[in-house]
């Protein structure tokens, strides 16, 4: 992938999203779509994730984190769209 096809995603993601395994489920499904990035917790309950690669592979990330795992309920999925850091290599929980 050449870097003018790497695009980049920022999101946060509001709802029951802590303590219901959406950081390790976000990480399995990046690394299945061969993302690079990363997924955190923030101080106010929200979901931080900033992923790389492929357009129709952050796509497919952002549509999988608007429902989430099997016991989150996903009230709202902030996106803004940045330009690739190619900061990381694979998907990581922070």
């Amino acid at each position: 992938m050449t870097q003018s096809t790497t695009k980049r995603a920022h999101l946060l993601i509001a709802g029951r999203v802590q303590g219901v395994g959406f950081r390790y489920s976000t990480a399995i499904e990046a690394d299945s779509l061969g993302l690079n990035g990363w997924v955190r917790n923030l101080p106010d309950g929200r979901v931080e994730v900033v992923a790389e690669g492929t357009q129709a592979a952050v796509a497919r990330l952002i549509e999988w984190c608007r429902q989430g795992p099997r016991y989150a309920w996903v009230r709202n999925v902030d996106v803004a769209w940045e330009a690739p850091q190619h900061e990381t290599r694979g998907f990581g929980v922070r």
